[in-house]
């Protein structure tokens, strides 16, 4: 499990780091999301999380997981066994993911949906449970920057079009409060 953790780690600093890149944020300020060891803002926390979804006679009186949006910078998942994860598409409705041998899943949280001011959308997402004898596994990966910095929108335009921040700027520790209290619905309590 340490090993796997280990992986995943270099994996999430690795897409985070591209992302940023990509969105012209500074060597200087990714140290401070990815690395810190400045105890002032705390350092990086990173979550394994193990979910079990056993065969379910009457899937349609329980749910696996409720719709939500993760908090991190980003999620990294690996599922094994039946369908069951589901994102929700505009237009379209819930579409599901189901396993693909192989292959992991990269879930972009709230923070980073702020942090590039919605270029990088957090999906919402849901479980459902399959009326099925197999049992369903998914391990996560939760990649959060150090509590106490605070994440703002970063407006540099990727093209002439001018931006401007569609996210007033937030404390990491402050938005998972905010985010408990409004019972999930984060982003639109910081939105300007």
């Amino acid at each position: 499990m340490e090993e796997y953790q280990r992986e995943m780690k270099g994996l999430g600093e690795r897409i985070i780091r591209l992302i940023l890149k990509f969105l012209g944020i500074s060597e200087e300020e990714m140290m401070k999301l990815l690395t810190s060891t400045d105890e002032s803002i705390g350092k990086p926390h990173m979550a394994l999380r193990l979910n079990s979804y056993p065969p379910c006679p009457d899937p349609g009186q329980v749910m696996g997981l409720a719709a939500h949006t993760d908090t991190s910078l980003c999620t990294i998942l690996h599922q094994v066994g039946n369908n069951g994860l589901q994102i929700f598409k505009d237009g379209t409705g819930w579409v599901p993911l189901s396993p693909m041998s192989g292959t992991l899943i990269v879930n972009i949280g709230d923070l980073l949906h702020i942090l590039s001011n919605g270029r990088f959308p957090s999906i919402l997402h849901r479980v459902m449970i399959q009326e099925n004898k197999e049992h369903r596994f998914s391990l996560a990966y939760f990649y959060d920057p150090p509590g106490e910095i605070y994440i703002s929108p970063y407006c540099k335009p990727l093209s002439d079009t001018p931006q401007f921040p569609l996210y007033r700027s937030v404390n990491v520790k402050e938005y998972f409060a905010i985010k408990a209290k409004k019972t999930g619905k984060g982003l639109p309590a910081i939105k300007i």
